[in-house]
């Protein structure tokens, strides 16, 4: 006669020991999202700091490590000073690279012998003159300009000196002129010039040549409109070097971007005078990819105050 043997205690063995491992795969998996959630909170800072410090760049590296270092202790910490670095890419100390790093303990995942784990995220960030740049105001001045003075790269303009700019068809060496922006034929309506007056035109535009818009439209109540919802801010006017040609067929060789912070206007007429100063500015722009002065991927190869800043990594 058999003896059946039970089975019942080496199925609750079993079903234990699933148990177990079930439940520490849970926990696991809880202690994986805490730490993602830790790293996207520590990439977010790396982002943020890099960012703040590329506004000291490139004239001082040693404040742009102190402000990105100041920007990451009141936004979360987790940023050392040594790691945060300039260096130089397409010219001299325009990036800024920071690691946000952190020690994140692990709570349920210890049952698999994995007490903390050593997490961290990288950012780096360009700045420098664009090569392309995007919400650019229809007005127009020259590169000699009296507080401009900078056609050949080798001085800056002079910033925050009060100056009068009054409308030239043709672009007079102290005046401002206009320009067609969507490179249309003919010349632009006065809604089209106002929207570019008032928001900038929404799409990059790069150096190079564009045609003139001879024809003032100052009389315009929506032109008028445009410009004293202007007053108080900085409009960006790109810069020319040469002008060839006459009336719409006039072109402007644009060779960079100012910023003009305009604090009135009059009209008088179909033309127009505007006040302000020129001002540094950090344009929403694309940078060059590569070295060298002008045309090509290279920088501009002069500039005017305006900077743009990009992540690139």
């Amino acid at each position: 006669m058999s003896v059946r043997k039970s089975e019942s205690g080496q199925a609750i063995v079993l079903m234990t020991l699933a148990l177990v491992v079930i439940m520490g795969m849970a926990a696991f998996v809880i202690d994986v999202g805490n730490w993602y959630h830790t790293k996207r909170r520590l990439q977010g800072t790396a982002d943020a700091t890099t960012l703040a410090g590329t506004q000291r760049l490139p004239n001082s590296p040693s404040g742009a490590q102190t402000m990105a270092l100041s920007y990451a202790n009141q936004n979360g910490g987790d940023v050392a000073g040594a790691n945060i670095i300039v260096t130089s890419t397409v010219q001299p100390n325009d990036t800024i690279s920071v690691r946000a790093r952190k020690t994140a303990p692990g709570f349920f995942s210890r049952v698999l012998g994995i007490a903390s784990v050593d997490i961290d995220a990288r950012a780096k960030a360009r700045v420098g003159p664009p090569l392309e740049a995007r919400y650019v105001a229809p007005m127009v001045v020259f590169c000699d300009h009296t507080l401009i003075h900078n056609c050949n790269g080798k001085s800056q303009p002079d910033f925050q000196q009060p100056t009068t700019l009054n409308f030239d068809p043709m672009g007079a060496p102290g005046a401002f002129g206009m320009l067609n922006l969507d490179g249309g034929n003919g010349t632009p309506g006065s809604s089209s010039e106002a929207d570019w007056i008032l928001h900038g035109f929404d799409k990059y535009l790069g150096l190079g040549k564009y045609k003139s818009d001879p024809g003032a439209k100052f009389s315009s109540t929506n032109i008028r409109d445009a410009l004293t919802a202007r007053i108080g801010s900085v409009l960006l006017f790109p810069v020319y070097k040469t002008l060839t040609g006459q009336g719409q067929q006039a072109q402007y060789d644009i060779i960079g971007w100012i910023g003009f912070h305009l604090t009135s206007f009059t009209v008088h007429g179909n033309n127009s005078t505007l006040n302000g100063y020129f001002t540094e500015f950090i344009a929403q722009g694309i940078l060059a990819t590569s070295g060298g002065g002008g045309g090509g991927s290279g920088p501009p190869s002069s500039s005017f105050g305006v900077e743009s800043i990009q992540l690139i990594e």
